[in-house]
């Protein structure tokens, strides 16, 4: 899908800055700007370097000031904002120059500047922190005209801004500072930039300190608003009048270098490889496919693959990755990645957990999740009804019994089923959900006790080992002992009870759902999105007028076209809007918030309690339109995060989410007849 944008699109750079384009490079590392160019935020980067995969990011070209030289005026194509202004011959304001942008496999920009038309190019290297930048300068003017870009480097871990007395180094063909080195090839004209220490006025030959970039985006979300940058150097391309030519700039953190061309043809050769093998007919089917494989990254220190859960802020954690990785990597049919990715967590089991965070620098794997590890269990489920691969599912079966065992035995963080089958979970601070917001010693969405899609999950796994033992041998020795589940007769039996206990205990016969806790407390009753993936299970825990109920509930209470709310908008401590101070955006991250991957599970189980008929799969592909046109706005083919729970308009929180591509297109699988 190409995602074309004119001027009306940027009728002022406000409006310019409201979308991005992201390129991510498998490791990573990704590229990020507005439509006009400019940086909105501080993570936005022209190469966002990632030195050891997926997490340790360096910011190193931040941006690019561009500028046309023609009969004696310098004119800026280029956009940014500053803070507190600039005067007007130092103004970036090349958005009014700006005739389009594109983006398909990687952005365009196009510029008119009396009868000279610029069109630029970024494109970003599969499996290298490499990037291209080219400038296409047709001249039909009457006088030579010259291009003169400055990258503003940071060579600082993604966040941060260089200090102002940090050094910088440049020789031929490559820029060094913080013990990071940056190759660098061009065919036009490099000049070294030097400016004055602000704080050692003795020193020469210092790059010059830019201090006053402006991130509009950052502002409004209570981020930081400033940033700074470094210029060490110009890299200028003359154009006679009447003639065209090219400027080409290569950047990588190698020394061997790719051509500009190499690395479309890569870029594009990978992308229509991808897109062939999803086989999707549905073009935003196609495009979500498209982006579902920027989430998929190298993981270093288990030299396996995962999953990153979301750009420009979020890394692999267990649960988002065991959310998206259907849709990601089952719906693409990328069966290879998704083994991967399993393994990658199957080695970081530990008493029945997943890791909710790797272990990075030493440091030990997170597991503060209930979800992460009965996910993987349908996951592992999805993954063989795909593919048929019996051989992984002998692989992965130790694993699985080790997560019921503890389970149903007990586990940390309070994870424990209890008597009535039904499992527990969460203990003093300890957010264990996916609503797992903690402000100090505040917890805005408490869930301690029995959560409703947890114990749906817990139905679901029982019932894949009841399956899937016939495919293994059960009657092994254990690690931990005597096992309680000698053949899959002893997790049918256990999910009959949960069955029982879950009907009983989750009904709420006054709201015609499912309550979102057991807890004791006024949670329980909170009407809430959790309740959905009770219904869109593989394995129905609920009679078929109950998930009815629930599916009509959820679409009348916190349906949105783009997302969920995650709360009734009729409770008391509903948010109708998020943003602000850190905070405000905690206080409201899941009290209303709309959340996009719920989404995914409401259309399935919409298909599901109406037979996949033709009039549901119409109904749900007309509702799904809406998609189409949210993939314009924000981040340019990609979903995002969140929208506020009032009004969802403007996407907000990470601009690319992985589970919520993910979850969408498992909906798009199940429309062309996949589902099972």
């Amino acid at each position: 899908m190409k995602f074309l944008y004119g001027k009306q699109d940027w009728k002022t750079l406000e409006r310019g800055e409201e979308n991005c384009y992201l390129m991510t490079n498998g490791l990573g590392g990704f590229s990020s700007l507005t439509m006009t160019g400019s940086c909105s935020r501080g993570d936005h980067a022209v190469l966002m370097a990632c030195i050891q995969p997926p997490n340790h990011r360096y910011n190193m070209i931040h941006r690019l000031e561009e500028r046309l030289c023609l009969g004696g005026e310098r004119i800026h194509i280029s956009s940014q904002s500053f803070e507190g202004g600039r005067e007007p011959g130092e103004k970036e304001d090349g958005w009014r120059y700006q005739t389009g942008f594109s983006f398909e496999d990687y952005p365009q920009w196009t510029y008119l500047v009396k009868g000279v038309e610029v069109v630029k190019n970024i494109v970003l290297a599969v499996g290298e922190n490499t990037v291209g930048i080219s400038y296409e300068i047709h001249n039909r003017s009457a006088q030579a005209v010259s291009l003169e870009v400055l990258p503003y480097l940071q060579f600082a871990p993604k966040g941060l801004s260089p200090a102002p007395d940090q050094d910088f180094s440049m020789e031929k063909g490559v820029i060094r500072s913080r013990g990071l080195s940056l190759y660098f090839e061009t065919n036009g004209e490099v000049r070294e930039i030097f400016g004055e220490s602000p704080e050692e006025a003795s020193r020469e030959k210092c790059p010059e300190f830019h201090d006053d970039l402006y991130y509009a985006y950052d502002a409004c979300d209570g981020r930081a608003e400033r940033g700074a940058a470094v210029v060490n150097h110009q890299i200028s391309f003359s154009v006679l009048p009447g003639e065209s030519g090219k400027l080409c700039m290569v950047y990588g953190m190698k020394q061997e270098l790719p051509s500009v061309d190499d690395i479309i043809r890569g870029v594009v050769r990978d992308r229509k490889s991808l897109g062939e093998k999803a086989g999707f007919a549905d073009e935003t089917a196609r495009a979500l496919a498209l982006a579902a494989s920027q989430f998929v990254s190298q993981r270093a220190s288990t030299k396996g693959k995962t999953i990153l859960a979301g750009f420009p802020f979020f890394e692999d954690w267990g649960r988002d990755t065991m959310i998206a990785l259907p849709g990601c990597c089952l719906a693409t049919r990328q069966y290879e990645a998704a083994r991967s990715i399993l393994r990658t967590f199957m080695a970081y089991c530990k008493k029945g957990l997943m890791p909710n965070l790797f272990p990075e620098g030493g440091r030990e794997p997170g597991y503060n999740t209930v979800d992460a590890a009965l996910l993987f269990i349908l996951a592992v489920y999805e993954y063989y009804r795909k593919s048929g691969d019996k051989e992984f599912v002998r692989e992965a079966y130790p694993v699985m019994e080790e997560i019921v065992h503890w389970y149903r035995e007990g586990t940390d963080f309070g994870i424990k089923m209890d008597e009535d089958g039904l499992i527990m979970a969460g203990r003093d601070y300890d957010q264990v959900t996916w609503m797992d917001v903690r402000v100090g010693e505040i917890l805005p969405t408490p869930r301690h006790g029995k959560p409703v899609e947890i114990n749906a999950y817990w139905y679901n796994a029982l019932r894949i080992m009841q399956e899937l033992s016939a495919l293994v041998d059960v009657c092994r020795e254990k690690p931990w002992g005597k096992d309680l589940f000698e053949d899959g007769r002893d997790y049918g039996q256990l999910a009959d009870q949960v069955k029982e206990s879950f009907n009983e205990k989750f009904w709420n016969e006054q709201a015609g759902c499912l309550k979102d806790v057991i807890s004791g407390t006024k949670a329980d009753l909170q009407i809430r999105c959790n309740q959905i993936w009770a219904v869109s299970q593989p394995f129905s825990i609920l009679p078929p007028e109950r998930e009815k109920m629930v599916v009509d509930a959820v679409f009348c209470k916190l349906y949105t076209p783009v997302g969920l709310r995650t709360l009734d908008p009729l409770d008391k401590e509903f948010h109708p809007s998020y943003g602000g101070p850190q905070l405000e955006r905690d206080l409201a991250y899941h009290q209303g918030t709309v959340w996009v991957f719920p989404l995914g599970g409401y259309y399935l189980a919409d298909l599901k309690v109406h037979g996949y008929s033709q009039e549901a799969k119409e109904r749900v592909r007309r509702q799904l339109s809406q998609i189409t046109a949210a993939l314009r706005e924000g981040c340019i083919g990609q979903l995002p995060e969140i929208y506020d729970g009032g009004n969802p308009v403007s996407s907000k929180g990470c601009f690319a989410q992985a589970w919520s591509v993910g979850e969408i297109l498992r909906v798009y699988d199940a429309l062309r007849g996949n589902e099972l």
